[in-house]
């Protein structure tokens, strides 16, 4: 059974680096942050809508529209349906690629009256990537960040004094979860739509589980670390998990964890190697979307 515990600061994050005993690697420089770009290379479009594809590779596509509705959306399929906003006008965003390598279709739709939309564009792009970890590397609309984000700044301050990755993953969730405030009124108001800054979140010290999520994610992503911001379903409940990709063990599926109420961090078992065993899934966990 998983076991999911709030930790309690430095002395705590110590204790389980020391027990860990891993035979890693010697730490390199974390901190990379890759910023998305629409090189020009590879586009399609039409009058009012271009996709530039140049970057498929890297696991993601930009979106422009230049026409004058003013509620549009965009679909990315593969297996899975994940519809956002386009809030950009004149401007690029980026969408990224979160199923691997295969076929995507990308839509873009109008909207006519309510809530029915038109479709003003449609393409499908083969997608082979480069690196597997890429679409969970890069920024997106809900994990927004760029070099000069102050959440980039935190994430290299809080990971400075870790001795591996897991380290910096213990030390980003203690720093957030100490720092900030779950903001009540703000998750009874939110409206449909809404997208997290990670830097207002920083100022603020407060937000909802959406922020805490995004800006978690951010932070790890900052230091390179490949990282998953999933949401979906444990029975008929509605739960949030940030899973991370460690070396030597792969991806470690709800390390950091939203129950509905408070942002947790599981609490390791040690398999008799010597390496951890994190998160074995017992099926429970339906994860719907990952950005």
């Amino acid at each position: 059974m998983r076991k999911f515990m709030r930790l309690s600061g430095k002395k705590k994050a110590a204790a389980v680096l020391a027990a860990l005993c891993l035979a890693t690697a010697p730490m390199t420089a974390y901190g990379m942050v890759r910023t998305p770009v629409a090189s020009g290379s590879t586009t399609y479009g039409n009058g009012k809508v271009t996709m530039d594809a140049s970057h498929t590779d890297q696991g993601y596509v930009m979106v422009k529209y230049t026409g004058s509705n003013g509620k549009i959306k965009v679909q990315v399929t593969k297996q899975t349906t994940y519809t956002y906003n386009l809030n950009a006008r004149d401007a690029y965003e980026v969408f990224p690629l979160t199923e691997g390598n295969g076929s995507y279709t990308i839509k873009v739709f109008e909207n006519i009256s309510g809530n029915q939309y038109a479709q003003a564009f449609s393409q499908t792009v083969q997608v082979n990537l480069e690196n597997q970890f890429s679409p969970f590397l890069y920024p997106n609309q809900y994990v927004n960040f760029n070099q000069n984000s102050n959440a980039v700044a935190v994430s290299a301050q809080v990971a400075a004094g870790a001795a591996d990755q897991l380290g910096i993953v213990t030390n980003v969730f203690d720093y957030v979860v100490t720092n900030l405030t779950y903001d009540h009124n703000k998750a009874a108001t939110v409206q449909s739509g809404y997208l997290p800054n990670v830097d207002s979140t920083l100022a603020t010290r407060n937000g909802i589980c959406f922020d805490y999520a995004s800006l978690m994610t951010a932070m790890l992503r900052a230091q390179d670390i490949p990282t998953k911001l999933v949401v979906g379903y444990t029975g008929q409940l509605y739960h949030a998990w940030i899973s991370v990709y460690l070396p030597n063990q792969g991806w470690v599926e709800n390390v950091i964890y939203f129950d509905g109420q408070n942002w947790s961090l599981m609490d390791p078992t040690f398999a008799s190697s010597g390496g951890i065993a994190l998160g074995a899934g017992d099926g429970s966990y339906q994860a719907k979307y990952a950005y």
